[in-house]
């Protein structure tokens, strides 16, 4: 391949690497350790994955909203912090209570507080912004100072006043509230506090209104970071491609046997014209990446660390797997029950209902781990809304043995291998998948037999799935596809798309 002239812009290779290397090897070795890096180096690293992160959320969490750095009560850090404010506040308080008073300190604050008035402003308030400027000019104050007369008092309720125009609704009593204080030093103290409020409640108010242009170009700006990101870390994709790989390996292992659903197939595999012998199946780029995603949510706590094109959306993911196992055991314990009580009885008016609402307050912030006890008490409350409901329709009570089947079969289901529990597994699995297949979520008539009682929550989850998915696989697609290509077809061209399709 020629070399490209001075002056030719190429694009960055998209696994990260320089456009005159070619790409490395499927599944390589792990690289050896990185050089240490310059600390200046280390500090842009770490501020370009703010800013990433930064951006990401506010895209993908709807509610997303800055808030003030807290610490633990009894913390060394908010320790540390309460000991310097008190020192701060009570020299000012002795320096305006001397006699004559010392401003110095005073003076500081009120031009920490101009400043903080102005950051405020929108660019519309040129009035505002003029009777801020007169009225704490800090020369005159210095000038006031000198000379003995300083009013705090007038100046102060200059700044209420002022705050008072600008603060959102939520703020007004808090605002209304500094009137009634009389000593300086706290009044001073607290409208240093509700400032803070204010300057937050400004950068919340600002992120929803970008939040839709940053919507419109946050996939270029991701990935242009991550790429800046790659050019200092050249193995900053190893997770990634250990990721694709075996997810390739799997669809390969089972391209023989009938795809479990379309969705997570992908289209149907293509024979490549060169890079393999005309009787090997290549897999489709779609299927395998999909193979990828939906190994997520069976993410062990022992496996290794999560890709590093998704490292950002780890904590949404390990939220939707929590969920999604929570929803399988959940219906585990229904279909269970359903088939030991019968359509009479599981079709009562809010018996499924109870059941669902029981089983889910037992399991809720429980890890996989810990389901077995659960599932003990599970049992326990399931037969006595069992024996209620039987009672109040008017049925005879369940026998010994049966009372002990069910029991039983309930906390049975804590083994991952019990039958119920991988059929419902599976299903919810299936289901999806649907969700980061393109037009795939809105196919309502394939919602799996025995989910009904958890439809509503299982299609939320599902959404939540695959808008996290598809907006991963916008950003890093090109990095998928440079690195399958590879994978799949080993002696292909670099630049060749044949058998491939695309994301």
């Amino acid at each position: 391949m020629p070399k490209p002239r001075p002056g030719d812009e190429q694009p960055p290779r998209e696994d990260g690497g320089s456009r005159g290397e070619e790409l490395p090897t499927p599944c390589p070795p792990p690289a050896s350790p990185l050089q240490a890096l310059p600390a200046h180096e280390l500090q842009q690293i770490t501020d370009d994955i703010s800013k990433l992160a930064i951006a990401h959320e506010i895209v993908l969490s709807g509610d997303f909203k800055l808030q003030a750095a807290s610490f633990s009560p009894k913390s060394l850090e908010n320790r540390v912090k309460e000991t310097l404010h008190k020192a701060f506040w009570d020299s000012l308080e002795e320096q305006l209570s001397a006699y004559p008073p010392d401003y110095s300190q005073a003076i500081q604050l009120l031009q920490e507080i101009k400043e903080a008035l102005l950051s405020l402003l929108l660019p519309r308030h040129h009035q505002l912004r003029r009777q801020i400027e007169e009225a704490l000019d800090m020369e005159l104050i210095r000038q006031e100072a000198e000379h003995g007369v300083l009013d705090i008092r007038g100046l102060t309720t200059f700044v209420l006043g002022t705050m008072a125009r600008l603060c959102a609704p939520v703020r007004d009593e808090e605002v209304r509230g500094l009137q009634s204080l009389t000593d300086p030093a706290q009044l001073l103290r607290e409208i240093f506090r509700v400032l803070g409020l204010m300057k937050m409640d400004m950068l919340n108010f600002t992120i929803q209104s970008i939040r839709t242009h940053l919507q419109d170009h946050t996939v270029q700006y991701e990935r242009k970071k991550f790429q800046q990101l790659l050019d200092k870390l050249p193995n900053g994709l190893d997770r990634t491609r250990q990721w694709l790989c075996k997810a390739a390996a799997e669809v390969s292992a089972s391209s023989s046997q009938p795809p479990p659903h379309p969705a997570v197939s992908g289209s149907p595999a293509a024979r490549s014209p060169g890079a393999v012998s005309s009787s090997t199946t290549v897999p489709s780029l779609t299927s395998v990446l999909n193979r990828g995603y939906m190994n997520l949510l069976c993410w062990g706590p022992g496996q290794k660390e999560y890709p590093e094109t998704l490292f950002m959306d780890q904590g949404r993911l390990q939220e939707v797997q929590a969920q999604v196992n929570q929803l399988t055991i959940i219906a585990a314990v229904l279909l269970v029950t359903s088939g030991m009580c019968g359509s009479t009885l599981f079709g009562s008016p809010g018996f499924v209902a109870r059941l669902k609402r029981v089983t889910k307050v037992l399991l809720e912030g429980l890890s996989c781990t810990r389901y077995e006890a659960a599932l003990e008490d599970i049992s326990d409350q399931v037969l006595q809304e069992v024996s209620r409901t039987l009672a109040q329709l008017g049925y005879p009570a369940f026998t010994t043995d049966k009372c002990a089947s069910l029991k039983g079969q309930i906390k049975s289901i804590a083994d991952k291998g019990n039958a119920v529990r991988h059929v419902i597994e599976q299903r919810i699995h299936s289901f999806l998948s649907l969700f980061i297949s393109p037009g795939g979520q809105n196919s309502q008539k394939d919602f799996p037999k025995g989910l009904n009682p958890i439809q509503e929550e299982l299609l939320e989850v599902g959404r939540r799935f695959g808008s996290v998915i598809h907006h991963n696989r916008q950003v890093f697609g090109p990095y998928y596809s440079a690195i399958l290509k590879k994978v799949l077809l080993p002696n292909a061209e670099p630049d060749s798309d044949a058998a491939m399709d695309s994301f």
